[in-house]
């Protein structure tokens, strides 16, 4: 049985009337009037940050893994002015492998490429590519496989 309420189809405005609710919201004001966030000038602010603090840009990745952080997975501590890179910087962007320089890759890849063609080199100079004496039938295989001297079927011409 369906419901009276969905049986008049009657809007629910109607029904039960809403409250008009005010937004609140944060407003600043970019004027030198405003005591509580005062324009800063360029020389100031030469970022143009808002004053915020904003520590150097050193990747989490290159911080002491075993340090005592209060957030042991990005290497942070609580309270900690976060970069305004953080996205690049943070311990979720990818990682820089300084281990090794580009030449000493470079030059690993290519010892890598020439042993690999060295192997190749070696293996088809020294790989059997025939049996040392070729097989052979008395008479050969003409008649066996149906050469001109072989026993024609029933129908051929």
């Amino acid at each position: 049985m369906l419901s009276r309420r969905i049986a008049t189809a009657r809007p629910l405005r109607a029904a039960y009337p809403i409250a008009q609710r005010t937004l609140l919201g944060q407003h600043r004001k970019a004027s030198s009037a405003d005591a509580e966030f005062p324009a800063m000038t360029e020389a100031e602010d030469p970022e143009m940050n808002g004053g915020y603090v904003n520590p150097p840009a050193v990747k989490r990745q290159f911080r002491d893994p075993y340090g005592d952080w209060w957030d042991k997975q990005e290497r942070r501590n609580y309270g900690e002015p976060v970069h305004e890179d953080n996205d690049i910087l943070g311990m979720f962007s990818p990682h820089e492998y300084t281990h090794t320089k580009p030449g000493k890759g470079l030059f690993q890849i290519g010892c890598f490429v020439a042993a690999v063609f060295g192997l190749c080199g070696v293996v088809s100079m020294t790989y059997p590519d025939k049996p040392s004496a070729p097989r052979e039938f008395e008479g050969g295989l003409e008649k066996e496989l149906g050469g001109p001297g072989a026993a024609r079927a029933a129908g051929d011409p």
